[in-house]
């Protein structure tokens, strides 16, 4: 465990934040750093085909197998980078036997994480609880996932008792801004299933994601000067909320859950001759996804005709599918990682996912990716936490993953 905690406290500090306006591979210099930095301990443990893609970001490398019994392949993936918020000198504390009260994050700021706020801080009394210290995120998502992965490894290699296939290791860049896993070389990782270690508390589970798509609505106004508007003017902003306001009012993030979709924008600019819309487009029944986005483009079509010409423009962009309808044609990959969990004692927390991972796109690449818990909470923020002993039982189920995943031919 200490070695696990050294290695966290280690990585977290490599600021690993990605860019969306970069159009660099990786997006950001930190990501490369962090990956120069895992490639040695790979070298260091005594990993095979150990090997960094300029070409992608993603550094893989194969724990072969130790046994000439036919057992499959398995992959192990996590990813680089952090989420949109500040990362430059994180500074991650440590209280040991945490006592479930709140938690002084910054005393010169007077920043607390108050159990009044996160309830789900009790769970975790008499643990080693690590936080920021309220000024940046953590990193847990997705270094946790890392450093879990590496630990697994270094259990396997000095239990050589576990017998195992060959297990392959995929470190990637870009996840937060959802683009890494399409450069993601499937071909070149030989596995007939994997797994994305990137979800949050111990037990969490995901096969099931959104179907996700983005609009951009452009709309061409005409500005000339409002005492002479009467009759010519048309106001870019004014269509654009008139757009907006056509769209169910209910549908939004804000007010759906559990399998409800939504539309949500993310973007409003405009002047009076142009303004622009941004929207993804959320569901995760496939039929109900083309819905939405038929829906959408009747509207946009609805509006251009009261209008005197075409204005609104709309442009959709398929981003990831739900990888339920890949990992259900072979669901060993969901009945392993549950047995695992079942195993050890943990009660699997199964539940669609309501958003995406790389898996979303792994999957439809030809891998069957369910996504497993780091153990970490509150990601994307200044109270984003996890306990040692959240990632011990992550490894753990790692480990544990592998042992069902011998026993599966036999």
């Amino acid at each position: 465990m200490s070695q696990l905690l050294e290695r966290f406290i280690r990585y977290v500090k490599v600021n690993t934040r990605s860019d969306a306006a970069s159009q660099t591979i990786p997006t950001t210099v930190g990501q490369v750093e962090l990956a120069s930095i895992i490639q040695r301990e790979l070298e260091e443990i005594g990993l095979s085909k150990i090997r960094y893609s300029k070409e992608n970001g993603f550094l893989t490398a194969v724990l072969p197998a130790n046994t000439t019994k036919e057992i499959p392949a398995i992959g192990l993936i996590a990813h680089l980078d952090t989420a949109d918020y500040s990362a430059e000198n994180i500074q991650p504390q440590i209280f040991t036997n945490y006592d479930g009260q709140d938690v002084l994050l910054n005393e010169a700021l007077g920043i607390y994480m108050k159990v009044s706020e996160f309830p789900n801080l009790k769970e975790y009394v008499g643990q080693t609880l690590i936080t920021t210290d309220g000024t940046t995120l953590l990193g847990a998502d997705d270094k946790a996932g890392i450093v879990e992965i590496l630990a697994a490894v270094d259990y396997l290699l000095a239990h050589p008792e576990i017998k195992h296939g060959d297990i392959w290791l995929a470190f990637g860049p870009d996840e937060e801004i959802g683009r890494g896993a399409d450069r993601f070389d499937a071909t070149n990782f030989p596995v007939e299933f994997a797994y994305t270690i990137d979800s949050g508390r111990v037990g969490a589970f995901e096969y099931e994601t959104f179907n996700a798509a983005q609009a951009v609505i452009t709309i061409e106004g005409t500005s000339v000067h409002p005492g002479t508007a009467f009759g010519v003017m048309v106001n870019a902003i004014k269509l654009g909320e008139r757009l907006d306001a056509s769209l169910p009012k209910d549908e939004v993030p804000e007010k759906t859950k559990d399998y409800e979709g939504f539309y949500l924008l993310t973007k409003f600019s405009g002047t009076l001759d142009y303004a622009e819309l941004v929207y993804i487009i959320r569901d995760h029944d496939k039929g109900k996804f083309q819905q939405r986005k038929e829906y959408l483009t009747q509207k946009v079509s609805e509006l251009n005709a009261l209008l005197d010409k075409e204005r609104c423009t709309l442009v959709i962009s398929d981003q990831y599918y739900n990888m339920k309808e890949i990992i259900e044609q072979d669901m060993r990959s969901v009945e392993i990682a549950i047995k695992a969990m079942e195993n050890l004692g943990i009660k699997p927390i199964v539940a669609p996912f309501r958003g995406g991972t790389d898996g979303s796109k792994i999957s439809f690449m030809g891998i069957p990716t369910p996504n497993l818990f780091t153990g970490g909470e509150n990601f994307h923020g200044q109270y984003e936490f996890i306990t040692l002993e959240a990632m011990e039982q992550a490894t753990q189920t790692i480990v544990e993953i592998v042992k069902e995943t011998a026993i599966l031919k036999k």
